[in-house]
């Protein structure tokens, strides 16, 4: 049996209507289980701290150890050792997952199947196909499901958005975003491991695959694509081109070298600068080369705190699905990361 044929398998055996946890429309704070004991799983305790309607209530990680020492670290009250323990904690209503991106199909199946809300770090699966499995088991739970695409949530690039639909740059023409930094080469690591789906596509090229999605909500009529790879064969600088109608997004993502790490929304009449866009602080508007219009960030946090407090409110108004970061939008990451990865030479 295939992993994504046990996974479907799995979907269905833990499904059911009955695993669902009482409504959490009566409750005023979202008690959140943290699904790995991680660097990301830190930003998120940390952000968590900084929102009114949700707290840490249990950390699990395949370590009891890790687990016991992220919990005392973060004041959180439980730890466990394995993720199922967790998803079974009555005390629980949400989970956010962090884990290796081959594991997110799995562990998120596991969580709606014993009735929690799932929050899973990008990209939530590795291709449409699983995407696909896991949207049916979303929908069989009737669970709420999100992928934690934090960048949409920041108000910098909702600034950014909202100069541009009042057509503060004119028609769109240009996107050009890259996200890249130089990471060592480790066969081991899980950056580099083709099992743990290792390459900079996935790790860092969703980032600026999901900034042209929000500006342009369409698909590309074609896509091409320039890619490096490491001795093992994974990908690790790609350069990637997407061709619309009206416009043309630039993109890259790199292990090999830091990019500029900047987005642009370049149209007719102006541009939008996004600097450090994937956790954006500020944005800046431009006609010709004259500033005229800038928005920082005051926030406390790292950045996550924004996507959490949206999650939370879905859930205590008792909704299925964000308005933000919608499964359409999820699938289109998917789609896209498929067509550029299509292109990748033969090794």
């Amino acid at each position: 049996m295939t992993a994504l044929a046990a996974a479907v398998a799995s979907a269905y055996a833990l499904l059911s209507p009955s695993s669902n946890s009482p409504g959490m429309q009566h409750m005023d704070q979202i008690r959140w289980g943290m699904v790995s004991a991680g660097t990301i799983a830190g930003q998120f305790a940390r952000d968590i701290a900084l929102v009114d309607n949700g707290h840490v209530a249990a950390v699990a990680a395949r370590d009891q150890q890790a687990a016991s020492r992220f919990a005392q670290d973060h004041g959180i009250e439980r730890a466990y050792q394995g993720y199922q323990a967790l998803f079974d904690d009555p005390d629980i209503d949400a989970v956010y997952i962090s884990t290796p991106h081959t594991l997110h199909l799995q562990n998120a199946i596991d969580a709606l199947g014993s009735g929690k809300a799932v929050l899973c770090e990008k990209p939530v699966t590795t291709s449409v196909a699983e995407l696909d499995v896991l949207l049916s088991a979303a929908r069989d739970a009737d669970g709420y499901l999100m992928e934690a695409m934090w960048t949409w949530f920041l108000p910098a690039v909702q600034t950014a958005r909202a100069w541009f639909r009042d057509g503060r740059i004119g028609e769109l023409r240009h996107i050009r975003a890259d996200f890249g930094y130089p990471k060592t080469y480790d066969p081991e690591s899980r950056l580099y491991d083709p099992a743990l789906a290792g390459g900079c596509l996935l790790d860092m090229g969703i980032y600026p695959i999901a900034i042209a999605r929000l500006f342009v909500e369409q698909d590309a009529a074609t896509v091409d694509t320039i890619a490096r790879f490491a001795p093992n064969g994974v990908d690790d600088d790609v350069v990637m081109q997407f061709n619309y109608d009206q416009c043309v997004a630039s993109l890259a993502t790199s292990f090999r070298v830091k990019l500029p790490n900047t987005a642009y929304i370049i149209g007719t009449e102006g541009y939008i600068e996004i600097p450090h866009f994937w956790s954006a602080r500020e944005c800046h508007l431009y006609h010709m080369e004259n500033r005229v219009d800038s928005f920082v960030d005051e926030r406390q946090g790292g950045g996550f705190e924004f996507q959490i407090r949206s999650v939370g409110a879905d859930l205590l108004a008792g909704l299925k699905e964000s308005a933000t970061v919608t499964h359409a939008a999820s699938r289109a990451f998917q789609r896209d990361m498929e067509r550029v990865s299509a292109r990748f030479a033969p090794q």
